[in-house]
């Protein structure tokens, strides 16, 4: 169970059909992936997968860095294992590119601490249920006109999701944004939940009037309406609307979630796997967030994050993206609308070999 050898790599996984976010042009989802061997001959995996290459490759090279401090550990302590490495990288802490070299040696120990124990991590981790709701998150996005977002959601409507989130934030006016969110209802019917996406692209005097727009057109949720340093903004947003509040992919570190949290701005948390640093701070973010009576969700890779969020009893819905597909073998199956954590031992997921070596870049 003594950690001897630790691996990363970079992987550019092309995209099926390129799309346009943060106004840029995606067209490869990148990977940071990371292996450790044990001496039992177990192997943990763990990633984290970004739709632009900036820095990956740089990211890769801080937890090969990072890497070679696990050897001699255990995979049973995983939080001695995540403290070390953060010591050993504090000077450029906490947060920021540490946290994201972090996460995917946390994730590969979780893994194979796991598959030593033959348990699967949503168990290891409070086993609270085996799954839970997920929101279709793909093909949304904001550069779509309103017929072709119209069609996607109702792709995913029919694929078995009851859920579905946009990106908005982009248009002249809220009466535009509204007609975006209308056209997706007219779709989809009156059953599926429609949350929105703002992507901190508004000012508080915007939000304020898009915010009271969209929730007049019946939005599930409104996530990420103004900048995530403007607390004081998100909390007297909260206030003036009656639709929940979503924020929180955009923060790092355990005093930032309880930035927001005292301040009560939000109702439901969103974390980022790789932003926290992975497993180990995961989960100490959602006990802070259950304190203060507020659900969490997760921001990305579904795979993992289904076994976080069934584990607390504060978890509310998986974001569905599933940009590790292609390396993947299987993802976890969606039945009678949720999506059900893999059973196998640690992450439960097998990595497809030959894809990886096909996108593997460094």
């Amino acid at each position: 169970m003594k950690i001897t050898h630790v691996a990363v790599n970079v992987l550019r996984v092309p995209v099926d059909r390129p799309y346009l976010a943060g106004g840029r042009t995606v067209d490869a989802n990148w990977h940071v992936l990371a292996r450790i061997t044990t001496s039992d001959g177990i192997e943990g995996v763990g990633y984290i997968v970004y739709p632009r290459p900036d820095l990956m490759t740089t990211i890769a090279h801080a937890a090969r860095e990072l890497g070679e401090h696990l050897i001699g550990m255990s995979v049973l302590e995983p939080e001695a294992a995540w403290d070390r490495l953060a010591r050993r990288g504090d000077w450029v802490g906490p947060g920021g590119l540490l946290h994201c070299a972090l996460a995917p040696l946390d994730i590969a120990v979780w893994d194979a601490n796991g598959k030593t124990l033959g348990q699967p991590l949503h168990r290891l981790l409070g086993g609270f249920r085996d799954r839970l709701p997920p929101y279709a998150s793909d093909g949304l996005w904001y550069s779509l006109s309103p017929s072709d977002l119209a069609a996607s959601a109702k792709r995913h409507v029919a694929g078995g999701f009851n859920a579905v989130k946009l990106r908005l934030g982009r248009e002249a006016t809220p009466a535009l944004e509204v007609r975006r969110v209308q056209a997706v209802r007219e779709a989809v019917g009156p059953d599926v939940r429609i949350m929105v996406d703002i992507n901190e692209s508004w000012s508080p005097t915007r939000a304020r009037s898009g915010g009271r727009a969209l929730q007049d057109a019946g939005i599930a949720w409104l996530e990420d309406p103004v900048h995530h340093l403007d607390v004081a903004a998100l909390a007297d947003l909260r206030r003036e609307l009656e639709v929940p509040i979503a924020a929180g992919e955009h923060i790092y570190h355990l005093e930032g979630f309880r930035t927001l949290l005292e301040a009560r701005a939000v109702d439901v948390v969103i974390l980022d796997l790789a932003r926290v640093g992975g497993v180990t701070p995961w989960r100490k973010i959602a006990a802070l967030a259950q304190a203060h009576r507020v659900a969490v969700c997760g921001h990305v890779v579904p795979e993992i994050q289904v076994h976080l969020l069934a584990a607390v009893p504060n978890g509310h819905m998986v974001e569905y993206v599933p940009r590790s597909a292609g390396i993947l073998a299987s993802m976890p199956r969606i039945e009678h609308g949720e999506l059900v954590a893999p059973p196998g031992p640690g992450l439960g997921l097998a990595l497809d070999e030959a894809a990886v070596r096909r996108h593997q870049v460094a």
